[in-house]
Parts: C-alpha cells; structure tokens; sequence
C-alpha cells in the first residue's frame, strides 16, 4: 500500500515537473477544477487565481519569465505538501534571487489550493512589476 507520506512526494515531484517542462496538461491532471492559488505581492503574478484555467495561465506566465526553478525539499504534513524552491532569473538589470515555499492543500490525491510564502516580496514586486516589459522582453540565457 502506497503510504500518504509517497504520494506526497510524487505529487510535489510532478508539480515541479510539470512546471519546469511547460507540461500544463500534467499540471491540470494533479489539481482540481477548483483550484486556487494565491501569491502574496503587488505585481503582474500576485493575487489569487482562481479554477484550473487561472492556476494554469498564472504558472505559464511566470515560466514565461525564464525562472530557474530550484527544488531543494519537499515537506509533508499528515495530509499536505509543500515544495521548498530556489527560484533565480535576469531580465535586464531586474535580478530574482528567491527563496520559497509552494504549499499544497490536498484531497483525493489531487491539489485544492496553493499558497506562496516568499523571502523577499519586495525583490518579487521589482521583477514581476506590472509596469515593467513582460515575460517575452530582455530575457538572459
């Protein structure tokens, strides 16, 4: 029998998958219809997404900002996870240099909710600015 502690993990191994490869089929297949994410922040990714289509056009809008997404743990609760991420990028003299922690609410296997905490909001609010070029503009290799 698969433990709640394994499918924690494999949930937070394809969570991340799924964002590193740009698979937003394999990121809807782990979450609900209901989905929500919320981020903390005043910038173009902050606020909360709310159902599987905003969840989805939110995680490929900051992929579309050339994030380098770290996993460096994954943490489990009795019923929970949580991915412990590093995550970097440069788009012209704008820097990310981020610490997080992606927290999943979880029924049935599958993600209810997400909640980012972040180390450094203002450093968010500058690279994520809305009133900055977007995604496609000045990206480094």
């Amino acid at each position: 029998m698969t433990s709640a502690a394994t499918v924690q993990h494999e949930l937070a191994a394809t969570f991340h998958r799924a964002l590193t490869t740009k698979d937003w089929a394999l990121l809807r297949e782990i979450m609900v219809p209901g989905v929500v994410w919320t981020l903390p922040g005043d910038n173009a990714i902050s606020g909360t997404a709310t159902g599987v289509d905003e969840v989805i056009a939110r995680a490929e809008l900051i992929a579309g900002y050339g994030l380098d997404f770290a996993l460096e743990h994954v943490l489990v609760s009795r019923d929970n996870m949580a991915l412990g991420l590093h995550n970097t990028a440069r788009r012209g003299d704008l820097v990310l240099d981020e610490h997080l922690a992606t927290v999943c609410t979880l029924r049935d296997g599958r993600i209810v909710a997400i909640e980012t905490y972040l180390s450094d909001l203002d450093g968010m609010n500058a690279f994520f600015a809305s009133d900055t070029p977007g995604p496609s503009a000045g990206l480094l290799a």
